[in-house]
């Protein structure tokens, strides 16, 4: 790690910095950042717009429209939420999975039934 990254607290090429400390490895990971912090205001945005879809809905109901034309907004709904779900795993798994992975150990295998629970999760609904 150069002197620059260290005091940045950002690695080349990753999004993820890390310190030796002896034999020991410090990540974001271990500072309490989480995966999507990098993208927290785009992630946000996103939801407000999602928030916006759902209350939508809701005046859609309260309006009585249409069944079917309720139904395309809880779709596009829908689709929103799990494109964001989505993106919040790949997150994780660049972030967390792979904190895991450097550091080696049990936590790895952890890490990926974790992950794995998840995208079982995802995929049910």
């Amino acid at each position: 790690m150069t002197k620059e990254t260290a005091e940045t607290g950002e690695s080349a090429g990753a999004p993820e910095a890390a310190e030796a400390t002896g034999a020991e490895v410090v990540t974001d990971h271990d500072r309490g950042i989480h995966g999507y912090h990098h993208n927290k205001a785009e992630h946000l945005k996103r939801l407000r717009r999602i928030e916006g879809q759902i209350r939508g809905l809701q005046r859609l109901v309260e309006e009585d429209v249409y069944c079917i034309d309720i139904l395309t907004q809880v779709s596009a709904s829908t689709k929103g939420l799990q494109s964001f779900a989505l993106k919040l795993l790949e997150e994780h798994l660049r972030h967390c999975v792979a904190d895991a992975a450097l550091k080696g150990g049990d936590e790895i295998d952890a890490k990926v039934e974790e992950a794995t629970k998840a995208i079982a999760r995802m995929l049910r609904t």
